[in-house]
């Protein structure tokens, strides 16, 4: 059996590694309010309130918890602008906009087979 040099266990630490992040970031990214804030925030820079308006539904935690994750994930940015009261500002980073053409496969796949989701949901519930 051939001895694995250096590379090879950095390459597989490397694997490991990014294997684990993306576990991470699909725990953290794949929520019901995440994917609606990313739709959202793909569209132009938004402040708290103006998101909180748009995000059907969503508390102030709730949204303040998924802002803050995306920020630790670098999806988003959050502006501060030195004003009285300050104005705070967000928006999606270059790759929040790549996941954003993901969230829109996955609402446009949802609307493609609506109807056939909503036979499938009755006949099982039956």
């Amino acid at each position: 059996m051939a001895s694995k040099g250096p590379s090879n266990l950095s390459d597989e630490a490397d694997l490991r590694r990014a294997d684990s992040l993306a576990r991470e970031i699909f725990s953290d990214v794949a929520n019901k309010w995440a994917l609606l804030i990313i739709e959202v925030l793909g569209e132009r820079t938004l402040r708290f309130s103006e998101l909180r308006n748009e995000v059907e539904g969503i508390s102030h935690k709730m949204l303040t918890q998924n802002l803050r994750m995306l920020e630790r994930n670098g999806l988003a940015v959050r502006k501060v602008h030195p004003t009285v009261p300050p104005k705070v500002e967000y928006t999606l980073t270059e790759p929040g906009q790549a996941l954003r053409a993901t969230v829109d496969l996955l609402c446009g796949w949802t609307h493609e087979y609506f109807t056939h989701i909503e036979s499938a949901r009755r006949s099982f519930n039956t």
